[in-house]
């Protein structure tokens, strides 16, 4: 491929610093590292994952609201964040997040902590405090 050939489709990173880094042939027939914002085809599989991660995200909401899970479970996933990168990222034993996740232990948060998964998750805390409506 040359590289005035290299897609350039911003569907999915329109507006953000990430770019695809492809590698095409210049005018002198040498392999060149170029910058692509996607092509068709890796969009159309990002829009599939995306719908299922949708759908997943609407079943942990429909549990927050139901009781049965934290507004922390719900932006974890909003995130695409599971229970073990959570922990990671916000530097807190795993099996104190998976608690997190319930509501009865999420509500005794202190701010600190609310705090330190709001940064991870980059929100504020009044965010993770709440769902969508």
């Amino acid at each position: 491929m040359k590289i005035e050939d290299v897609p350039q489709d911003l569907k999915y990173m329109k507006g953000t610093v990430i770019r695809d880094t492809d590698y095409a042939v210049d005018s002198e027939g040498r392999y060149q590292r170029v910058m692509s914002s996607g092509w068709e085809p890796k969009n159309l599989a990002l829009d599939i994952i995306m719908e299922d991660i949708d759908e997943q995200c609407q079943e942990i909401l429909a549990d927050v609201r139901a009781g049965k899970s934290s507004p922390l479970a719900y932006h974890a996933a909003r995130n695409l964040m599971d229970l073990d990168l959570l922990a990671d990222y916000a530097d807190i034993p795993k099996r104190t997040v998976r608690k997190h996740f319930l509501p009865e232990y999420f509500a005794q948060l202190d701010e600190a902590t609310l705090a330190k998964y709001a940064d991870v998750l980059r929100i504020t805390v009044d965010e993770l405090k709440s769902i969508p409506a």
